[in-house]
């Protein structure tokens, strides 16, 4: 995986679900950034599937809804503790979205 990235990743606790066609998984993200996110499951989406992401931080109460892709695979756990899951990539967020994310986000790295 590239460290060329646009975004900085926040590391976080938070559980998102993820909807895409007749699956719906609840898991737990590993990190978020404004580009996307990494969601830590053992049966991950096939790649090039789209997705409906929904999350809550509760400690402010904002909620975020968006479309992503899962743009790359972790099959198995990887050494150095890298755990197994997916790498989703947002898909043109509007301003309330971009919005309740960048909270998110800001939250996570205060209080993780």
């Amino acid at each position: 995986m590239s460290e060329n990235r646009k975004h900085a990743r926040v590391g976080t606790l938070l559980r998102c679900w993820c909807e895409g066609e007749n699956v719906t998984l609840y898991a737990r993200i590993a990190n978020l950034s404004e580009g996307g996110l990494f969601v830590r499951t053992s049966t991950p989406l096939a790649a090039g599937t789209r997705t409906q992401v929904r999350l809550t931080q509760q400690a402010t109460d904002t909620q975020l809804q968006a479309q992503a892709t899962v743009v790359w695979l972790r099959q198995e756990e990887q050494p150095a503790g890298r755990p197994p899951g997916m790498g989703l990539r947002f898909e043109a967020l509007d301003a309330d979205a971009l919005t309740s994310l960048r909270r998110i986000i800001s939250q996570q790295q205060t209080h993780p």
